[in-house]
């Protein structure tokens, strides 16, 4: 083998040697298997959504737990399918940024609420027109 065939496969040009196909191979099929038991994590707890679908239970349980089931299941998808599972600090600081920005809006608004009217009772940009209220 010359120098340059060699340093021309090193770098990713020409064909693998039979102990990096034999390993492709092998990784090829770790990944098959995890996403089939992903696949079946999810095929069951779709059977168990069906499943608490069908539970008596008041609508606030039943509401809670249909949203678990579904954020167990968006977080496999998102970590195994989507391939976030590596990506734990970017993922970390993306869901961090968002809650800075949710409080900062949610914020907003509620002070305004809770600050109260500035005007007095049935002054202001929030009080009905006479007219209105007098035809009926």
């Amino acid at each position: 083998m010359s120098t340059q065939s060699a340093h021309s496969e090193a770098a990713g040009h020409g064909s693998p040697g039979p102990s990096a196909q034999a390993h492709g191979a092998h990784d090829v099929r770790a990944h098959v298997k995890v996403y089939m038991m992903v696949f079946g994590a999810l095929a069951v707890l779709t059977v168990v959504t069906v499943a608490a679908s069908y539970l008596d239970i008041p609508m606030g349980p039943a509401v809670a737990l249909a949203l678990l089931i579904a954020t167990v299941k968006a977080s496999l998808v998102a970590l195994f399918f989507m391939h976030l599972k590596g990506e734990v600090r970017s993922v970390v600081w993306t869901l961090l940024l968002t809650a800075v920005f949710f409080v900062a809006l949610m914020t907003i608004p509620l002070s305004w609420y809770f600050d109260g009217p500035k005007h007095p009772e049935g002054t202001g940009p929030t009080a009905r027109s006479l007219t209105t209220h007098e035809a009926h």
